[in-house]
C-alpha cells in the first residue's frame, strides 16, 4: 500500500504540476479557453473575470500539484485534491457528451488531447486521488505547520509573478505554430477544395457539391435550391497555421506576406480599438525605416473596416492596415499589439508591445 500511495502521489502531483505549468505560461491563452466556455453557457459577462481565473487556476493547479507531491498537509490536501478532481471529472464528462467547446485546453497548447481523452484523463486521475483520500488518516506530515504554510505561499507567490511576467511579455516557453524558427507556409501547395452545401426549398432535401462542379448556371435549378453553408478542405496546412489576409476591398495578399523573400514584418493587432495606443504610434517609425529599407511593413487586425479608420485617424496611423480572422491572429502572438517578424517565411523574431525596441535592434533580430 505504500507503493501505491507513492506511485499515486507522484502521479497525481506530476500531473497537476505540468497542467498549471502550462496554463500558466500562456495566461492568455488560457483565458482565451474560458471565454468560450464563457460563450458557450452563454455568460457573456463573466467574459472580463477570464484573465485573472486563468492565472489563478493554473496556480491552483500548480501549489495543489506541488502539495501533493511533496505530501505538505495530508488531510487538508487530499480533501482538496478530491473536490477539485470530482468538479472537472464531472466537467469533462459533460464536455465530451455535449462538445460546447472542441478543446478543453487542460494542458494548454503543449498537448492537445479531445474532450474524450479529457474526460479518460481524468477517470484514470481520480483512480489514484481516491487512493490518496482514502490513505489520508495514516499519511504522516512530512512539514509541520509553519514550513508547510510558508512552502505553499512562496510556490503561490512565485507562481503568480511567473504567470503574470509571461502575460507583460510572451510565454517564456513558445508552444505555439507561429513560433521562432517555425516556417509559416507550404513550399508546393496542393489545391483546396471548396464543398457547397444546397437545400431543395420544396422538399428540404440537402446536396454537397464540390465547387465549381454544381448547376450554378442553371437559373431554373437556382430558384429550388438555397445555399446553406460552405466546407473547406486544406490540405496545406502548416503546423496548425491556417490564415488568410486581406485588404479593404477584399484582396487576398496572404501569399505575397508570408513567402516575402525580404524582412516582412507583421504588426497584430486583433482589437484595434483595445490595442494599446502608445505601441500602435510607435510602429509608425518603424514602418517607415522598415519600408525605407526594403522590407514589408503591415498591420493585421480583426476589427471592421470603419473601426480601423477612426483609429487610424485618433492615432495618426501611416501604416497600411489589412484583415484576418481573430482567432488566426490571437494563435500568432500573445499580446494586442504584438509584432512578428518573418524572412522568406520563417518566424524570426516576436515581441509583446512591453517589449518593443528600437528599429536597429529590431533589424538585427534573427540574423543566420
Amino acid at each position: 500500500m505504500k507503493k501505491l500511495h507513492l506511485i499515486s502521489r507522484f502521479i497525481v502531483g506530476a500531473v497537476f504540476i505540468f497542467s498549471g505549468f502550462v496554463k500558466g505560461l500562456d495566461p492568455l491563452g488560457t483565458a482565451y479557453r474560458i471565454e468560450d466556455y464563457f460563450i458557450a453557457w452563454n455568460v457573456m459577462h463573466f467574459i472580463p473575470l477570464a484573465l485573472p481565473l486563468s492565472v489563478l487556476l493554473s496556480t491552483m493547479e500548480f501549489v495543489l500539484g506541488v502539495v501533493v507531491l511533496l505530501n505538505i498537509k495530508p488531510r487538508l490536501g487530499y480533501w482538496i485534491l478530491l473536490l477539485v478532481m470530482s468538479f472537472f471529472t464531472v466537467l469533462t464528462f459533460f464536455d465530451a457528451l455535449y462538445n460546447p467547446v472542441p478543446d478543453c485546453g487542460c494542458f494548454g497548447d503543449a498537448l492537445k488531447l479531445t474532450n474524450w481523452q479529457t474526460f479518460y484523463k481524468n477517470v484514470g486521475l481520480m483512480f489514484f486521488t481516491l487512493v490518496l483520500f482514502l490513505m489520508r488518516n495514516k499519511t504522516s506530515e512530512r512539514f509541520n505547520n509553519r514550513w508547510s504554510y510558508s512552502i505553499a505561499a512562496f510556490t503561490t507567490a512565485i507562481f503568480i509573478s511567473f504567470s503574470v511576467y509571461c502575460y507583460r511579455h510572451l510565454p517564456v516557453i513558445d508552444f505555439m505554430p507561429w513560433k521562432i524558427g517555425n516556417k509559416v507556409y507550404v513550399e508546393n501547395p496542393m489545391p483546396v477544395k471548396y464543398y457547397l452545401t444546397y437545400r431543395n426549398k420544396t422538399s428540404g432535401e440537402t446536396m454537397e457539391y464540390l465547387s465549381p462542379n454544381y448547376p450554378y448556371n442553371d437559373s431554373v435549378w437556382m430558384s429550388q435550391w438555397e445555399f446553406v453553408n460552405q466546407r473547406v478542405e486544406d490540405p496545406n496546412k502548416t503546423n496548425g497555421i491556417d490564415i488568410q489576409i486581406i485588404d479593404s476591398t477584399g484582396n487576398d495578399f496572404t501569399e505575397s506576406i508570408l513567402r516575402n523573400p525580404e524582412n516582412q514584418f507583421i504588426l497584430v493587432a486583433w482589437d484595434i480599438e483595445k490595442a494599446n495606443a502608445e505601441a500602435m504610434q510607435q510602429m509608425n517609425t518603424i514602418a517607415d525605416s522598415s519600408l525605407a529599407a526594403g522590407y514589408g511593413f503591415v498591420c493585421l487586425t480583426s476589427s471592421l473596416p470603419e473601426t480601423i479608420e477612426k483609429v487610424r485617424k485618433s492615432l495618426g496611423l501611416t501604416y497600411e492596415i489589412m484583415m484576418a480572422d481573430d482567432v488566426a491572429l490571437k494563435v500568432m502572438v500573445r499580446a494586442n499589439p504584438g509584432l512578428l517578424k518573418l524572412k522568406n517565411g520563417v518566424v524570426k523574431g516576436k515581441w509583446h508591445f512591453h517589449d518593443f525596441t528600437d528599429w536597429e535592434n529590431l533589424k538585427r533580430s534573427g540574423l543566420n
